[in-house]
């Protein structure tokens, strides 16, 4: 019987079996029994939650006291049209997500003790593979799209950060494939949803987890009830999907493709404006413009 091994790192017990560090490396792990704890993974998820808030902040502050020096009371809506700041603050996303990356891994692997893909499930279960999870991402997108037209679309912060300049647009989209899902599925649907359903109970895990996910967005998005009920939905069918077949990946897949369905609308979002001017006066393809008006 070994000792219960540090509860500061994994809020874990061991006491039935022996420590798996005692023989080294491991590379055969269950997902569904990490070496980590609920402790470890909330104390981790508060980190990556703090990181969002304190290293954008950060790198736009020398920016702010240089350019507004003497200035009191600044108002959201001045900083929001300052094209500069925002391109910062959203290029510090960045920085942020490769930082929680760090952190994340270090907590998963035990500075590399354990493989980050066995721990995770990084891999397709038997039922659910590469098609089907590019299948559940394009029909989760056209979902989001339906409750844009039965609860309207009003202007978000994200929005406003896509409107403020072409060069902010391009790199939230760039982020929106590149690291977004990868950071998100790692925290949310690897590192809670398998902590916390040893402690809940599977179905309890995947209500907790997708609302701790969409609650987090809701701020972002708090101006349209229609994102918020997308996302919800998102998270609530990403986190069954990893309790359901054991795996991140498919997780990962599904968010990528809903994720690179709207970077893609917002990379092509002026020549579809362009189209849809070019357009307006055909009667024969009325039915596109609409189709596009809910896209840009």
């Amino acid at each position: 019987m070994s000792a219960p091994e540090d509860l500061a790192l994994s809020g874990i017990a061991n006491s039935h079996q022996p420590d798996p560090r005692d023989a080294g490396p491991v590379t055969a792990l269950d997902p569904n029994n990490p070496p980590w704890g609920i402790r470890t993974a909330l104390l981790t998820w508060s980190a990556s939650v703090a990181l969002i808030f304190v290293i954008p902040n950060l790198c736009v502050l020398p920016y702010v006291a240089y350019r507004y020096q003497g200035s009191h009371g600044l108002s959201k809506s001045v900083l929001m049209a300052d094209k500069t700041l925002v391109f910062i603050f959203v290029s510090a996303s960045l920085p942020t997500h490769l930082l929680t990356l760090a952190m994340v891994w270090a907590v998963i692997t035990r500075l590399g003790r354990f493989s980050f893909r066995d721990a995770v499930g990084w891999g397709w279960s038997s039922g659910f593979g590469l098609w089907k999870s590019i299948g559940l991402g394009i029909l989760l997108f056209l979902v989001a799209w339906l409750a844009i037209i039965l609860f309207g679309a009003k202007p978000t912060d994200l929005d406003q950060i896509v409107q403020s300049s072409r060069p902010a647009a391009l790199i939230l989209a760039f982020l929106a494939v590149a690291t977004a899902p990868f950071v998100e599925e790692t925290i949310y649907r690897g590192l809670l949803f398998s902590a916390m359903q040893r402690i809940t109970g599977r179905w309890s895990a995947v209500i907790i987890v997708a609302s701790m996910f969409a609650a987090l967005h809701i701020w972002q998005y708090r101006q349209s009830i229609s994102v918020i009920v997308s996302i919800s939905l998102l998270s609530l069918v990403l986190t069954e999907v990893r309790a359901r077949t054991g795996r991140l990946l498919p997780c990962f897949v599904i968010h990528l493709v809903f994720n690179g369905i709207q970077s893609v609308i917002i990379v092509l979002d002026p020549y579809l404006r362009a189209l849809l001017q070019s357009w307006q006066h055909d009667p024969l393809t009325g039915p596109l413009i609409c189709l596009l008006r809910l896209f840009i």
